[in-house]
């Protein structure tokens, strides 16, 4: 079946300003605090992913909504001069595109999001002929977007049904509720689920009391499941079997959008060919390289950058 794109990737795309690192408690009553750097870079989990996937060679198109205004001229422009087409992107004349802040300090970071477009975003905002002519499809940011969401399994069935792979990656609920309810029939449709290993957990349910467990249960509902556990590396589990990675060492300058690399580099290596602990370790290289610079996207890998470093911790990709 001939497709067009390598990759269609659904969800959030926003500015994010990124501050910090923040040490001491964030302050309120109009006091002014001091940190040591303050970057303004593309955001949103299924931008950061699709420019992932681009920086390794796939052809990317991307679906969603952001306002018609500065902040949205921005995504848009930023996603093309990164390689992702963005005929689909819709430019809403009512609501603002979203803009997210992350305060970060030492190990962790806080998030703070006005949603702008998310919550309107649809499943109408994701054209057929791009469901129908791409190789995999990616969704990104379940939560934050309830409209697309709701879609989600229609629109998985339909890619799968020409041919696609599809993958998901829910990212946190704010709510903390985890959709109980709606999950399974978008699992049903998904064949690689990408969640962090908190994520995982929550997913999972109550008995969950580990990534490792975590991903086992979550493989039982169909998706092949890899889970990105911060320093510890990854783990993946297809059902059947656990694999784990140690993935390689940085000192990080900034981790948001790690995660998002860390899918990129799994779905490229998955179109490639590779096995599940092949594409385990090339996602994982991806993921600590990308950490490199403030934001989500300056640093990402190149496919050679990730095969040279899973090359230099001793392991071959067969």
């Amino acid at each position: 079946m001939h497709h067009t794109f390598d990759l269609l990737v659904i969800g959030d795309a926003n500015p994010d300003v990124i501050v910090g690192p923040l040490d001491a408690p964030l302050a309120f009553e109009q006091r002014e605090q001091l940190v040591g750097a303050g970057a303004l870079t593309l955001g949103g989990s299924a931008a950061i992913m699709a420019c992932g996937a681009a920086r390794l060679g796939l052809k990317v198109a991307f679906a969603g909504r952001v306002g018609d205004d500065d902040a949205g001229r921005y995504v848009r422009d930023t996603l093309a001069a990164r390689g992702v087409d963005t005929g689909a992107l819709r430019m809403d004349a009512e609501l603002p595109t979203p803009l997210t802040v992350v305060v970060t300090r030492e190990d962790d970071r806080a998030i703070l999001t006005a949603p702008g477009t998310l919550a309107a975003t649809t499943g109408d905002d994701v054209p057929e002929a791009l469901l129908a002519g791409s190789r995999h499809v990616h969704a990104a940011s379940y939560f934050l977007m309830p409209a697309l969401a709701r879609a989600l399994p229609r629109l998985l069935r339909a890619a799968r049904a020409h041919g696609a792979t599809t993958s998901l990656d829910t990212n946190d609920d704010p709510s903390g509720q985890w959709d109980p309810l709606g999950l399974p029939a978008v699992l049903a449709e998904t064949d690689i689920l990408l969640p962090n290993a908190r994520e995982a957990r929550h997913l999972a349910g109550p008995a969950a009391h580990s990534p490792e467990a975590a991903a086992a249960l979550l493989a039982t509902r169909g998706p092949l499941v890899a889970v990105k556990n911060g320093a510890d590396g990854a783990l993946c589990h297809d059902g059947a079997t656990l694999t784990s990675t140690r993935g390689i060492t940085v000192t990080p300058v900034d981790t948001v959008g790690a995660g998002d690399s860390f899918d990129a580099g799994f779905v490229a290596a998955t179109l490639a060919g590779l096995p599940p602990a092949d594409a385990l370790d090339v996602a994982a290289a991806c993921g600590a390289l990308s950490t490199r610079a403030h934001g989500g996207t300056p640093a990402q890998a190149t496919w050679d950058e990730a095969v040279a470093h899973v090359t230099r911790i001793g392991k071959h990709l067969t």
